[in-house]
């Protein structure tokens, strides 16, 4: 989806914006040019991970340097995620860990399969360059919206799909609620700047952006889940923005991704 998304970012911009940034393949996929870049997410092991990969990537591999793939290594880096007292270098570590070794990076159980995380290194290291000049925050998309806001600014949201909030970790002590889906919907339409929103396609979500100057296309994806069973299963989507979609921007593919 992310080669879908970048298609569609406008043609002018200076400010780009990744509200919901999650594992940052949109952030990564899109061309560096000169743009004033945030990336945010509500998760705070994983800003502190990115923060950790943009300014101290040395003292990260360090921390990796001696991990064992192992389930009981595993566990006591998921269960160490609770400790308050430690440092941002040590949550990183830890919280790299368990992504690289989950059963499909979900942060709960041990996957079982061979992976050697000095084998990341250079990834990381490709992940510090890519991040040096980004903005990395830690807020609620309500707010940060609202800080980050101008004419020329472009924010890309892809925040919990309407009816399937229960598989995200981590956005809140309620989870994502209607009434979250909603907030978002009135910061969007109220905004000076452009957005460019991904969503399931319901009827939910069509009625709330359902208002004047707003265009929405339909897609079609493969279900990345239950594609495992049926490989021609297919999940539909659309995208919503307050531009025109059609007048697409240059598109330079970059195939980049910490977690690749």
């Amino acid at each position: 989806m992310r080669e879908e998304v970048v298609r569609r970012f406008p043609l002018e911009y200076k400010r780009y914006i990744e509200v919901f940034g999650g594992g940052g393949w949109v952030l990564f996929h899109k061309d560096p040019r000169r743009d004033f870049e945030v990336y945010n997410d509500f998760n705070s092991l994983l800003t502190n991970l990115y923060r950790c990969v943009r300014d101290k990537p040395d003292l990260l591999m360090n921390a990796l340097e001696y991990v064992l793939n192992s389930r009981e290594d595993f566990e006591r880096a998921r269960l160490s995620l609770r400790r308050k007292r430690t440092t941002d270098i040590q949550r990183a570590a830890w919280f790299y860990q368990v992504i690289r070794y989950s059963y499909a990076s979900a942060l709960t159980s041990y996957g079982s399969q061979p992976h050697d995380i000095r084998a990341d290194f250079p990834l990381i290291e490709q992940a510090h360059r890519r991040l040096k000049d980004v903005v990395i925050e830690n807020q609620d998309f309500e707010r940060l919206i609202r800080h980050y806001d101008r004419g020329d600014s472009l924010f890309y949201c892809d925040p919990p799909y309407h009816a399937t909030e229960g598989y995200y970790q981590n956005i809140g002590e309620n989870g994502f609620t209607e009434k979250d889906h909603i907030r978002l919907r009135d910061r969007l339409l109220s905004m000076e700047g452009k957005f460019l929103l991904s969503y399931n396609d319901d009827a939910f979500v069509r009625d709330l952006y359902d208002a004047p100057n707003i265009q929405i296309q339909s897609i079609t994806r493969l279900n990345n889940i239950k594609q495992r069973y049926d490989p021609n299963c297919q999940f539909e989507e659309v995208f919503i923005a307050n531009y025109d979609m059609n007048e697409r921007g240059l598109y330079v593919p970059k195939q980049f991704n910490l977690f690749d």
